[in-house]
């Protein structure tokens, strides 16, 4: 039995009492740093560590604590399998009508209010989304946070939304496993050299000081560079409108096929699509893009750019990633903790049955 099925099936693990069991798988799940229920297809992430390392010259960069973030930006796939988890009634506008009109958008809807059904568009499952906001975003933050299935809440958990899809921004909530990356966070994921809490800064998330070579797409959208397909490493990006198809000039490609990674593994944080991050962990009425996109110049990749927009903004340039605050145990550790909370449960609810 699957981790996953043993939290949702109401049963005990190996005889444990049945909240018991429950409290251990999660655990098991948490140690792991696994800690979404149902989210089809999966979320890959990356370690960031080096933590307290020392701020850039332009002030940004500095995290004082390790964290995961996505390696990719977040699909068209896994945005779909959201929508059809919480939007059969699309009550908080998760949903862009030019997600299914323009070309560049990946993901069509169908049927009636109430009965709305969700599915990803010929050779756009593994591309970026976009035609996002901030609110939609940390609406996918809370919908994992709560356990990633049909009945979790994207009201509350990572952030305090309340109805909003408009407005004033709030700030992520203490305990949020899930949400999305604060401005410091990306640009460390992003540019930071690791190794050390001194390393210094790449100006391309390419680990790289000079400009990308702009990839160009094969008729399904992988990116390719000098008939090299996918292009999983080197100095490229998706930018200057020069990933061709679909009938487009300069358009998202997959994900993880445009060059080079960021010294943590992470793919195009430069190009393919501009991502949301928190300028601030407080309210407030902007928050931040920052990587550039398929239609970008080159300035707009590198480390020095940044942009403010207001959060309801969506745009087909416009996507994002999470970040993902599940603490990290090791093995040897996890075992003890886990040995003595299992046990001290399983006690407790022998003293409650009297036995």
């Amino acid at each position: 039995m699957s981790i996953v099925s043993v939290l949702n099936s109401g049963s005990g693990s190996r005889g444990l009492p049945t909240h018991a069991g429950k409290i251990f798988c999660l655990l098991i799940a948490v140690a792991s740093g696994t800690s979404q229920a149902q989210v089809v297809p999966p979320i890959d992430w990356v370690d960031v560590g080096d933590p307290g390392n020392a701020a850039d010259t332009t002030g940004y960069g500095a995290v004082p604590y390790s964290f995961k973030i996505m390696k990719f930006e977040f699909r068209n796939d896994q945005y779909t399998s959201f929508l059809n988890s919480v939007a059969a009634t699309d009550t908080h506008t998760l949903y862009n009508a030019s997600m299914g009109i323009d070309p560049r958008g990946g993901i069509t809807q169908s049927g009636t209010s109430g009965g709305y059904t969700y599915a990803v568009k010929a050779n756009m499952g593994d591309k970026p989304v976009n035609y996002v906001s901030w609110f939609d975003a940390a609406r996918v933050a809370n919908w994992l946070t709560n356990g990633a299935t049909s009945s979790s809440s994207t009201e509350t958990g990572a952030y305090t939304l309340n109805g909003l899809t408009t407005g004033t921004a709030p700030g992520k909530n203490p305990g949020a496993l899930f949400y999305v990356p604060t401005e410091d966070e990306w640009y460390k994921a992003a540019y930071y050299k690791g190794s050390g809490t001194n390393a210094g800064y790449w100006e391309y998330a390419t680990q790289a000081d000079t400009s990308p070579t702009p990839v160009s797409a094969t008729t399904v959208g992988t990116g390719t560079s000098g008939g090299v397909s996918p292009v999983v490493s080197g100095n490229f990006a998706n930018y200057a409108d020069n990933a061709d198809w679909n009938g487009q000039d300069g358009n998202v490609t997959t994900v993880g096929t445009n060059g080079g990674t960021s010294a943590y593994s992470t793919y195009s944080m430069s190009g393919n699509v501009e991502e949301w991050n928190d300028l601030t962990s407080t309210a407030d009425t902007a928050r931040g893009v920052r990587g550039g996109n398929w239609n970008s110049t080159e300035g707009s990749l590198s480390r020095v750019s940044r942009n403010v927009y207001e959060p309801a903004t969506e745009t087909f340039q416009l996507g994002f990633r999470l970040s993902n605050g599940v603490p990290e145990i090791d093995g040897s550790g996890a075992r003890l903790v886990l040995g003595l909370i299992v046990c001290g449960l399983a006690l407790l609810e022998q003293r409650r049955q009297g036995r």
